[in-house]
């Protein structure tokens, strides 16, 4: 996604170093450390560093929602083409205060339509751990459908696909 992606509410844009604050921010989060895992981001600089990584990754693509209304950061929408699977994966986080009303449908709709039209994907995946039952429910809002279940690092997980894939 080269240009900013806008919907009514939200703005999403690449992810620059000058959003360390808010990063360090949304990864310390009770949801982010439960339901992601624990960065070590404790400090600006920690973030600033975690940015430059993920810039430097050219299968790493994060994007920042912001609010159309005043420009602040909500939260997150990724596309990460990971070595350990066949398919590229899309995510999201959100500030807990943007929890429950329609954000993340809205910016992960818009997205991932921007990544199909875009994109030469064959397919896109998605994995969430099994108790993360709003992440599930957003998935399948999306038209993803569950294919199954897997252990990684010690973790059930679920991994969810546009299209059928092998089980």
């Amino acid at each position: 996604m080269k240009e900013a992606l806008t919907t009514p509410r939200l703005v999403i844009e690449a992810l620059h170093v000058s959003d360390a604050g808010f990063i360090k921010q949304l990864l310390n989060t009770e949801g982010w450390l439960q339901n992601i895992g624990n960065r070590n981001i404790n400090t600006i600089k920690d973030a600033e560093a975690y940015i430059q990584k993920i810039l430097g990754n050219k299968n790493y693509n994060y994007h920042i929602v912001r609010l159309k209304e005043n420009y602040s950061p909500i939260g997150v929408v990724t596309f990460i083409k990971r070595e350990n699977h066949q398919y590229p994966d899309i995510g999201f986080a959100f500030l807990p205060e943007y929890s429950g009303k329609g954000y993340a449908y809205e910016a992960s709709k818009i997205f991932l339509d921007n990544l199909l039209k875009e994109q030469n994907c064959e397919n896109i995946i998605a994995i969430t751990l099994r108790t993360n039952a709003k992440s599930v429910r957003l998935l399948e809002k999306l038209g993803l459908k569950f294919n199954k279940t897997f252990k990684e690092n010690g973790e059930h997980l679920l991994l969810y696909s546009l299209s059928d894939l092998d089980k």
